[in-house]
């Protein structure tokens, strides 16, 4: 399908060309308050205590405050001896089947210098956290801040989750690794050309971005979705579950906490094709420079701590070298029963039984012949159902 026209974009939404600078100037001023009140807030990513999702006493002030920065931590996701267990166990799989030496052998140049998240999906302590039921409270608590009723459609079941597999990263003590630059994982980064993004971000385009409404999940979950799109699935929050203690001038995790820093990518994306000034394509979703000071470091995390943050949030990650601690995790995000979502789970039990990348991933499949990895008989009744391997148990 031809990409849209910029002008077939405006008429459909009555949005004159004309009216894009002093649209974009004023919510310029008004995500500049954003940025500020960021830097005043003294804890501007949220914690909360697991035990406290489980009894239902998160204060009312922490939730708004999740709801307004689109982001927490999660302590004592898991007991740490569990998650220091998960960390041994997926360094000695990494170790006996010599995953560095032959990761650096057909790749050197990001061995030595790269971002050090691997392509590892199915070793045991990755397949155990996903299907744990407190990893199921957790992103039941967390589908929570979404509207996932509307319009007559029900547009995801905040009750049940597909285990989307993800990758793992690892920094032994004293290694450099190399960040990433801010971006987003979602469809929104593709920007204006997207339909999906047309749909969800209407009001944005329409002229209206206060109406815009982060947690409204609306048109986010159909099956079709852009061959060019980042993901195939749609995650409510991403997320990575720690395994070693971890500390801000570690390098790690840094959250751009204002959910409405995506509207601004999205007009300005449609003012710089209006302007020509990226004739060849989609502009992709970026951050505004101004927005650049409210990138927070994620919290200082013990093992079994989980951070998790929307999937419109602009979100980077830091240079590391640190001689005293190492920064491994687990990346698990909230990918909810959906349309979209179920579609992808029928590519999942083949991809784990071989040992090759999940779908959504390059094809590296290193774990295809490694000793030790999770099989069938590792899943749960919550994990086969993840894996579409047994109906929804529905509660």
């Amino acid at each position: 399908m031809p990409a849209p026209d910029v002008q077939d974009v405006l008429d459909g939404v009555d949005l004159r060309p004309a009216d894009l600078p002093g649209l974009i100037a004023e919510l310029r001023v008004r995500l500049a308050d954003e940025v500020a009140a960021v830097g005043d807030e003294r804890d501007a990513v949220p914690v909360i205590d697991y035990d406290d999702i489980v009894r239902g006493r998160v204060p009312d002030g922490t939730h708004d405050a999740v709801r307004r920065r689109a982001c927490v931590v999660v302590r004592n996701t898991f007991e740490r001896q569990q998650a220091e267990e998960w960390d041994r166990e997926l360094a000695d799989y990494l170790q006996r089947n010599r995953f560095e030496e032959r990761y650096a052998a057909l790749q050197p140049e990001r061995a030595a210098t790269g971002s050090r998240i691997w392509g590892i999906y199915w070793s045991r302590p990755q397949v155990e956290a996903r299907q744990h039921d407190r990893m199921a409270t957790v992103r039941r608590f967390l589908n929570g801040f979404w509207r996932h009723e509307s319009e007559g459609t029900t547009w995801f079941d905040p009750a049940h989750d597909i285990g989307y597999p993800d990758r793992v990263r690892r920094r032994a003590p004293g290694v450099e690794s190399r960040g990433l630059l801010p971006h987003v994982d979602s469809v929104a980064r593709l920007g204006w050309r997207e339909e999906e993004n047309r749909r969800v971000f209407r009001h944005v385009f329409a002229g209206e971005p206060d109406r815009f409404d982060p947690w409204h999940a609306a048109h986010r979950t159909d099956p079709s979705s852009s061959a060019d799109a980042p993901s195939a699935v749609f995650r409510t929050f991403q997320g990575w579950t720690a395994l070693s203690e971890m500390r801000p001038e570690d390098g790690g995790l840094h959250i751009l906490p204002i959910p409405a820093a995506i509207t601004l990518s999205m007009l300005d994306g449609l003012l710089r094709s209006v302007l020509a000034d990226e004739p060849d394509g989609a502009p992709r979703a970026r951050p505004d420079d101004a927005l650049l000071p409210a990138l927070t470091p994620v919290p200082p995390v013990e093992p079994g701590d989980t951070v998790w943050w929307h999937g419109d949030l602009f979100h980077s990650v830091a240079d590391a070298s640190s001689d005293e601690r190492a920064g491994n995790v687990m990346y698990i995000g909230v990918a909810p029963r959906c349309a979209r979502n179920d579609a992808y789970v029928a590519t999942m039990p083949e991809r784990f039984v071989t040992g090759r990348s999940p779908a959504d991933f390059p094809p590296e499949d290193h774990e295809v012949d490694f000793v030790g990895r999770a099989s069938v008989s590792d899943l749960d009744g919550l994990g086969r159902e993840q894996f579409g391997l047994e109906p929804i148990v529905r509660t």
